[in-house]
């Protein structure tokens, strides 16, 4: 307290020093703020889930402790960060082929890893950068991997749509053929007794595909722990949702499987409703469909523009209305739970991590050929690959 009057009365001598020592001030009262200064928690309205064959859904309510608070900010912010970067890299060519980003879906993955237990299970589609983090796997390994290098998840061979971790599938490249995948998941949770669910998510694009349907019917009938989500980001590659789709009623489409929507731009909207379709599926109910209506920022992929089949004004709304970070950050903000100083500190500890990884996955070097048939099997004994010809073999080894 007396260095903190000290440097004010400094400040009020003279103008000469106002500038350095105003900022000293600033400093140490921002310091001097406790964990006691701020709320430990905060019980929030939420917009209510839309319903298909409900007769109650989740709570309209969510609360939120100042912790989780700052850790589903650090998440959002890694993952825009780090697909931004991403965006970097690719224009700079050091990341090649498919590249699907995730800005502006944050909440989703983030509000649905707060809901399930890491022991549940998760597969999705193609814009799989943000699942990989929130399942566990590192900036650095999901940068090497964008950039093909041995230090990434995939040993560097598996790129942006192919990357795994431990109960995380991937990242599948074929549009909805990870719908089937997911029951079959679900139906081993069932098969071997292990209270066990499985998140199934695909996009607005791939919810027309006959295999979603032949899906559906297998898991009413097995009453498959399988959570269905639709990820509605509103554009199927360059095609809207309403030129799609004669029924744009995604959590409807399971017919006999009930079904909720809700706002994919609230984190706390996801979480409270995925907590509530896990104990749906965990109760032996059998599955159900989520429809988390969101945004990405991005076009389709880094090859589209995103702005020939929608407007920069378009974009600009969502992101001034509902951008997910600024939500969450302007609900912490008001209601005491952090303050603006501590969030930009995450911001700056955030761009660092980014930054670091960044140099890793351009300077880690890049798998080494002999090591190209490596990892088809798991805990396999090793054996030979036949390479482009007959006589051109490769080792496998687990």
């Amino acid at each position: 307290m007396q260095k903190m009057l000290a440097i004010l009365s400094r400040v009020l001598r003279g103008p000469a020093q106002k500038t350095g020592a105003a900022s000293e001030a600033a400093r140490v009262l921002v310091a001097s703020r406790n964990y006691a200064d701020f709320a430990n928690e905060v019980t929030f309205d939420i917009k209510k889930c839309d319903l298909h064959r409900l007769e109650e859904g989740p709570t309209s309510k969510a609360v939120l402790t100042r912790e989780e608070g700052l850790q589903y900010y650090k998440s959002m912010q890694t993952i825009r960060r780090m697909e931004l970067k991403s965006d970097q890299l690719y224009k700079q060519k050091i990341i090649r082929g498919f590249c699907h980003l995730y800005d502006g879906q944050e909440a989703c993955c983030v509000g649905l890893e707060a809901a399930i237990r890491p022991t549940d299970h998760l597969i999705t589609a193609y814009r799989a950068h943000g699942f990989t983090y929130t399942r566990g796997v590192s900036v650095k390994e999901i940068l090497a991997e964008l950039t093909g290098r041995r230090g990434g998840c995939a040993k560097g061979k598996g790129g942006s749509m192919h990357m795994y971790a431990k109960n995380f599938y991937g990242g599948n490249g074929i549009v909805g053929a990870q719908v089937p995948l997911g029951a079959g998941i679900a139906l081993a949770c069932k098969y071997f007794g292990k209270d066990e669910i499985c998140l199934t998510l695909y996009g607005d694009g791939a919810a027309n595909q006959g295999q979603l349907f032949e899906t559906y019917n297998m898991a009413a009938l097995w009453k498959l722990p399988c959570v269905f989500i639709c990820e509605n980001n509103r554009y199927g590659m360059g095609t809207s949702v309403e030129r799609a789709a004669a029924s744009t009623d995604y959590y409807k489409r399971g017919d006999y499987i009930p079904g909720l929507r809700l706002d994919g731009m609230d984190v706390l909207c996801v979480r409270e409703a995925t907590k509530f379709a896990a104990e749906h599926c965990r109760s032996g109910k059998g599955p159900i469909i989520m429809e988390l209506q969101t945004y990405r920022y991005h076009g389709h992929s880094m090859s589209d523009p995103g702005i020939s089949y929608r407007t920069r004004e378009e974009i600009q709304e969502v992101r001034s209305k509902s951008d997910p970070i600024t939500l969450l950050k302007d609900r912490m903000i008001n209601n005491n739970l952090a303050s603006v100083e501590e969030l930009k500190e995450i911001d700056v500890e955030v761009r660092k991590e980014i930054e670091e990884a960044a140099q890793f996955a351009t300077t880690d070097p890049e798998p080494p050929l002999e090591e190209l048939g490596h990892h088809i099997y798991y805990n396999e004994p090793p054996f030979e690959v036949r390479g482009p010809n007959p006589w051109i073999k490769y080792k496998s080894v687990s």
